[in-house]
């Protein structure tokens, strides 16, 4: 069973700043994972970032929350391994 995507006004907005083929791949591993998530273990982050995960697509970082009440996998942030964190 596969889990819903949401993205947040932000996540679209970074996603619409990305070259049309690393966009491809980032939606496309997300979309998998989407379809995956019960059965991979997610990447969580700790300190401040605390209950949110990470998707790793090549330098990129997918920052995203998982609703496992309602199956819903929230896409908050797509930025370059080298300003995510800040």
């Amino acid at each position: 069973m596969s889990y819903n995507v949401d993205f947040t006004p932000q996540a679209l907005e970074d996603i619409s700043k990305l070259d049309t083929v690393v966009a491809e791949r980032v939606i496309k591993k997300f979309d998998w994972l989407s379809q995956h998530f019960e059965v991979i273990t997610p990447q969580p982050l700790k300190g401040r970032f605390q209950g949110v995960y990470k998707l790793v697509v090549g330098d990129w970082r997918v920052i995203y929350t998982a609703d496992y009440a309602n199956q819903i996998l929230t896409v908050h942030l797509v930025r370059h391994r080298r300003e995510v964190y800040k």
